[in-house]
């Protein structure tokens, strides 16, 4: 970004780069088996719906080693696009930048309803802590 700021140019590499990275980001909180594809509810891993339904982990369509791996891998070829000068197309950056974040609002508006509607939540906040029973036998003393 440091690089396209200072050289004013290469914008459409900027745009196609965060399109690819949305992309990235999307299959990264999309669970691997897409609940609403799903026409049989015994087929694939399903996400508990009720409280009292087994707990089933949320596993990741685009796991974070190969989203950051590819995220990289992005960055690398974008800068390597701006050394070349066919790819500095002469364009009126902020429309870019509003169509992008136009796109970024709505699309992050239906991930968000989707995991509403399949009630999935592909974070977590912490690491969980399970209390045993209070021991309550007295030591004695000799």
């Amino acid at each position: 970004m440091i690089r396209v700021y200072i050289l004013q140019g290469w914008y459409i590499v900027t745009y196609a780069l965060g399109i690819y990275h949305l992309n990235l980001f999307i299959a990264f909180l999309s669970p691997k088996v897409d609940p609403s594809l799903l026409d049989d509810p015994d087929e694939g891993p399903a996400l508990p719906t009720k409280q009292n339904e087994e707990f089933r982990p949320f596993i990741r369509r685009l796991p974070e080693f190969k989203f950051w791996h590819s995220a990289t891998k992005g960055i690398v070829i974008a800068m390597i696009c701006t050394f070349f000068d066919a790819f500095d197309v002469p364009v009126f950056w902020p429309i870019l930048v509003m169509y992008f974040i136009m796109l970024f609002c709505i699309t992050m508006k239906r991930q968000i309803k989707h995991m509403i509607k399949y009630r999935y939540l592909p974070f977590t906040h912490g690491k969980r802590t399970y209390r045993g029973k209070e021991d309550t036998a007295k030591t004695f003393a000799s």
